[in-house]
């Protein structure tokens, strides 16, 4: 009977979604800790093949990562705005976050086809196949991060910050965040030990 009550006056229950939302980054969390254990024990089978110190550009994979750093300051900002209920400045934050974000993935498949090109593809050796199932997954992660960021932009220009949209766009800021630290972690353990042997 409750139930009826609650859905006759379009109750939320915001902090469910909240909940739900980490517990879907927790499962995320295992995912990556797969893949960096993975990544842990194939990454010196180089079966002949090129290492990461033979192939890894750390000033491109340094400008990529301040790519992300940026992307996820000016996330914060979207959410100052959203807080002082500013829509138009959280749509130019949203939008720039996005073109970081865009920036990030683009180096990130250019990369990746400069490393196809020269060689050394996933096919190549175990350490290649595991650091393009990690490097490429997060890759992923960042791109359906950014086809939500557009749809939230979309939704907030349609319907403004209504409490629909303020929710989802905390959920976007979590799953963006998360990604960043997830990033340090591929950036510190795949490129800068990699970069050295």
């Amino acid at each position: 009977m409750s139930f009826y009550v609650a859905e006759e006056h379009g109750h939320h229950p915001e902090n469910g979604t909240l909940l739900g939302f980490w517990l879907y980054l927790m499962s995320d969390c295992l995912v990556f800790a797969v893949l960096f254990a993975t990544y842990a024990v194939l990454g010196r089978n180089y079966a002949a093949g090129p290492s990461g110190a033979d192939l890894f550009e750390l000033p491109t994979v340094a400008l990529n990562t301040s790519m992300l750093l940026l992307s996820s300051i000016t996330y914060g900002f979207v959410m100052l705005a959203v807080e002082k209920g500013k829509q138009t400045p959280a749509l130019v934050w949203l939008a720039i976050t996005g073109l970081f974000g865009m920036a990030f993935v683009g180096l990130e498949l250019s990369e990746f086809a400069h490393l196809i090109h020269e060689g050394a593809g996933p096919q190549r050796s175990a350490f290649l196949s595991s650091f393009f199932a990690l490097v490429g997954t997060h890759g992923l992660h960042v791109s359906v991060g950014i086809i939500w960021l557009i749809t939230l932009m979309v939704q907030v220009k349609q319907r403004g910050l209504i409490p629909e949209n303020k929710r989802r766009l905390m959920c976007l800021s979590m799953f963006w965040h998360f990604l960043d630290v997830v990033w340090i972690g591929v950036f510190s353990f795949v490129y800068l030990i990699g970069a050295l042997r």
